[in-house]
């Protein structure tokens, strides 16, 4: 299949999304199963949310005791996702959860800020 380069080749496969749209925010939920909160990043930066998640499976196990895999189908590694915010939205207005495997974000919605006119004097 065609891969966007935005996403990395494998967030449309590991990081479904489903965006809401309600009177005064967004709202976003991004299926993570198998993840743990604590396996989960968000950061903001030049308008752009990017939620980013990485795991591992155990292998440190060594093979003798836990036998030699035939077929590995569960995802391990990272996967990341950037979505577009608008650059008038601030750390401190998004409001994220991890909750069943499940990162909920409600992001609100900002009128983008008007530069002020400033006078300036002329001698």
């Amino acid at each position: 299949g065609k891969r966007d380069p935005l996403f990395g080749k494998n967030a449309s496969r590991i990081m479904k999304t489903d965006i809401r749209e309600t009177d005064t925010s967004y709202e976003l939920d991004v299926d993570l199963p198998g993840f743990k909160k604590e396996d989960i990043q968000a950061h903001l930066k030049d308008g752009y949310l990017t939620i980013s998640a990485q795991k591992g499976l155990e292998r440190d196990q060594k093979e003798e005791k836990t036998g030699r895999y035939i077929r590995r189908e569960r995802y391990s590694g990272s996967c990341s996702r950037s979505f577009y915010v608008g650059e008038s939205i601030h750390e401190e207005d998004i409001e994220a959860k991890f909750e069943n495997g499940i990162l909920q974000i409600s992001i609100p919605k900002k009128a983008p800020e008007v530069p002020v006119q400033k006078q300036i004097m002329i001698k």
